[in-house]
């Protein structure tokens, strides 16, 4: 049994993709796996589907979605730097929380 890793993003943060065909591209984390160490990103790594319909209600076709990508491949987006950046760690009031390490804003979980 493998123990999950972490991800230093989290479901609802806004990310930036630092390499490979959608390098550049930024989007909101839709889903995270930390089993798979992987994450799904609002715009990025889009995949075309053939469905079957299925009863009356489901339409068959081709269905646009976005697949996985893998978390090391994204940097939390920064609104105050305007780019991906590092994320450091500070306790504030009592709680641990996600600071920029170019600015130092805080990031909301």
């Amino acid at each position: 049994m493998s123990i999950p890793k972490k991800l230093h993003v989290k479901t609802g943060d806004t990310v930036a993709v630092i390499s490979g065909a959608n390098a550049g591209k930024s989007g909101k984390v839709l889903a995270c796996f930390p089993k798979e160490g992987r994450v799904i990103v609002e715009g990025v790594n889009i995949i075309t589907r053939h469905t079957k319909p299925r009863g009356q209600q489901n339409q068959g076709g081709r269905i646009q979605k976005e697949a996985p990508i893998y978390a090391s491949k994204v940097m939390l987006y920064c609104d105050k730097c305007k780019r991906g950046v590092r994320v450091g760690h500070k306790v504030e009031d009592g709680k641990k929380v996600r600071v920029c390490k170019r600015c130092g804003k805080t990031f909301e979980a």
